[in-house]
């Protein structure tokens, strides 16, 4: 549904993304992860029309999304980290003017509100001016405006930020259930919210994406990481998919010469440190650093963002 090919944007001689590619199935629940100033809006303001990239493209339902931005649009759901609300608007006045907004047709508009205000919880809320809301309940309007119009992509920002506890719960539990009808790209940088709430991530570090897997593959028990020199890089990953122990290796981007090379075993019972030491040691690579990891998702964001 969406396809990311070398997609890169320059801020004069800021690079906010380097090179972004990847392809996202209709009806996945992606996490968008990454630091503050990673370059995830920015991801997220280009599949939505808001900017062009400058350099690779990017399409959606096959249309790129610069030749085709209106048409895309109506496909997506979007809430920005601030949803820019009408304060001074009851939530039911101000859905129905997203609703025209987003073209819903007339006799559709009254089932569409009545839709997304049950998915929300918002139908005690109706009457309220949104200026009167608690936080929790605005960020449940911002939602429900992204889904008056049923689209197929939902696109959220930071949703849950700023919320306490058990409003983060709440959110959680109503972006699971809009799932279910759209593909949804969730950002942020809390590492419980993305592994509980999405099916795979992708993160996104200094404009470049460092890892794309299916959460339920990051839990492994025998996986290592190696900082290896990029010269080294292709023929070690060839080396190493032919071993018959090895079950998965995946190369992400380093900084500077060095790259990262991500290595799974099949079992626990394989001294894979001991086996990939020997072999570098034997093919003279360039190995800045080998290092187990336990397929945690925190460790490996920490392990990125030490690069």
């Amino acid at each position: 549904m969406i396809q990311i090919n070398e997609l890169e944007k320059y801020y004069g001689s800021v690079k906010a993304l380097r090179g972004i590619s990847c392809t996202i199935e209709k009806g996945e629940v992606i996490g968008l992860l990454g630091p503050n100033g990673a370059g995830k809006t920015t991801l997220m303001k280009i599949l939505t029309g808001y900017l062009q990239p400058t350099s690779g493209k990017a399409t959606i339902s096959g249309m790129d999304v610069c030749e085709h931005r209106l048409e895309i649009q109506k496909k997506i759901g979007y809430q920005p980290e601030n949803a820019p609300l009408y304060q001074e608007l009851t939530v039911q006045d101000f859905l129905m003017f997203m609703a025209k907004l987003r073209a819903v047709p007339k006799d559709k508009i009254m089932s569409r509100l009545q839709m997304s205000i049950e998915r929300t919880g918002l139908k005690d809320m109706m009457t309220r001016v949104i200026g009167t809301l608690s936080k929790g309940y605005r960020q449940r309007v911002g939602l429900a405006q992204a889904i008056i119009h049923a689209p197929e992509i939902l696109i959220l920002d930071e949703p849950t930020n700023g919320l306490d506890p058990s409003q983060i719960v709440e959110i959680r539990g109503l972006i699971k259930n809009l799932a279910q009808e759209s593909t949804v790209i969730l950002s942020s940088h809390i590492l419980s919210e993305v592994q509980v709430t999405c099916e795979r991530i992708l993160m996104v570090i200094n404009g470049q994406l460092h890892l794309d897997s299916r959460i339920v593959d990051l839990d492994t028990g025998n996986v290592l990481s190696l900082q290896i020199n990029n010269n080294d890089a292709n023929k070690a990953t060839s080396t190493m998919k032919k071993l018959p122990y090895i079950v998965k290796v995946t190369r992400f981007a380093g900084r500077g010469d060095y790259v990262i090379i991500r290595v799974q075993a099949n079992s626990s019972h394989v001294d894979l440190g001991k086996n990939i030491f020997q072999l570098a040691k034997e093919a003279d690579w360039d190995v800045r650093e080998l290092r187990s990891e336990s397929g945690d998702l925190e460790m490996m964001f920490r392990e990125a963002m030490r690069v």
